[in-house]
């Protein structure tokens, strides 16, 4: 399947940089199953308007 692609929407997803409904359209998959897959992994799913991941003090790296 697309594993890399999942991956690394988890990842970017993780650090701030995407929104969960954009990282579900990277990864080829629907919110609720990145969903799943985020809770397997152990990255906690906020709400679509907690920008506390990305702020200034804490800046995300997209590389």
């Amino acid at each position: 399947m697309h594993n890399h692609a999942l991956t690394a929407a988890m990842t970017l997803y993780k650090s701030g940089t995407l929104t969960l409904s954009q990282a579900a359209t990277r990864a080829g998959r629907s919110e609720e199953e990145l969903v799943v897959a985020l809770r397997r992994h152990d990255i906690d799913v906020r709400e679509e308007g907690d920008l506390t991941a990305a702020t200034a003090d804490s800046p995300v790296r997209a590389d």
